[in-house]
């Protein structure tokens, strides 16, 4: 990474048979946000920080080298991801060091989330180097705004654990969170993840899944947990990219004695980790907090 930016120097991208001059960067890590699947949502400044850096890393330069031929950069992207994190992150660095602009992207949307990026940028500010964001598309975003769902307060959760167990645990994690909760998931798995969902935090609970964003294929389809995990249930092949939403829960003032009862009649059914499970679904109540207070209950009582 230490050969001038390739393409003889050139340093523009073409915006509608324009060839534009990008300015001279100043140095430092620039995070820049890439369209998630429609080419046209990349932003004018996106495209000057790709012309301009010293040094362009990305996910996979394959996919990458489609978006800059789109806008005629000639720029030459380098690997870095999570397999090759520990030779190229130093070398993104020593070229930080050296006084050279850097860019990072993904190969979709807004990178540090949910990719190997947060690791390179943490290291950049450790080292007093200066981080700069160029937002743009989001898939995480686009989903909320388009879901229907209330986006006043939202938390954003990345993947579920792939194995059952891990996954309802951190669903019952979630239960009692007051915002509207946003996750991916992989294809395969969207059909037993909402099945999970819609049995730890209620299948009444509104949600809303969001396939293909912006590409030609886009998909919005809203519901209960209940009906979507039985739509997706009888989808034989799920394609494309996924984010899925869950609405806040139900405001619940559940009063002490009515937990209490709620955690004995539980109790008296199913194991202790299940029960407060169950009940955190019901009350809305922190599902640590209930599980601590039906294992002080079942000491009271003997």
């Amino acid at each position: 990474m230490n050969e001038e930016q390739s393409g003889g120097g050139t340093r523009s991208f073409r915006l509608h048979n324009n060839q534009i001059p990008a300015r001279p960067l100043e140095p430092a890590l620039y995070l820049v946000a890439t369209p998630i699947g429609n080419l046209g949502d990349i932003t004018l400044r996106a495209l000057e920080t790709l012309a301009g850096a010293d040094v362009l890393a990305c996910e996979d330069t394959r996919v990458t080298r489609v978006l800059l031929d789109r806008y005629g950069i000639q720029n030459k992207p380098y690997a870095y991801h999570e397999y090759n994190a520990d030779e190229a992150g130093p070398r993104l660095l020593q070229a930080l060091e050296a006084g050279r602009s850097v860019a990072l992207v993904s190969d979709a949307g807004t990178p540090l989330v949910s990719d190997p990026g947060y690791r390179l940028a943490v290291q950049a500010i450790e080292a007093g180097y200066k981080v700069v964001p160029i937002p743009g598309a989001s898939a995480p975003l686009a989903a909320l705004v388009g879901s229907g769902l209330p986006n006043d307060a939202f938390f954003f959760a990345g993947f579920l654990p792939a194995k059952d167990k891990g996954r309802r645990d951190r669903l019952a994690e979630l239960a009692s969170v007051p915002a509207t909760l946003i996750f991916f998931e992989s294809p395969h798995r969207i059909a037993a993840t909402l099945a999970a969902a819609a049995d730890v935090l209620g299948g009444e609970r509104a949600g809303a899944v969001c396939r293909e964003l912006t590409k030609t294929f886009e998909e919005f389809r809203r519901g209960t947990l209940s009906e979507l995990a039985a739509f997706y249930d009888a989808v034989d092949n799920v394609k494309g990219e996924i984010v899925w939403l869950v609405g806040p829960p139900a405001e619940n003032v559940a009063a002490e004695a009515d937990v209490d009862a709620i955690l004995a009649d539980l109790s008296g059914t199913m194991p202790t980790a299940k029960a407060a499970t169950e009940a955190a679904r019901l009350t809305g109540l922190p599902r640590k907090e209930l599980y601590q207070r039906l294992l002080d209950m079942k000491e009271r009582h003997g």
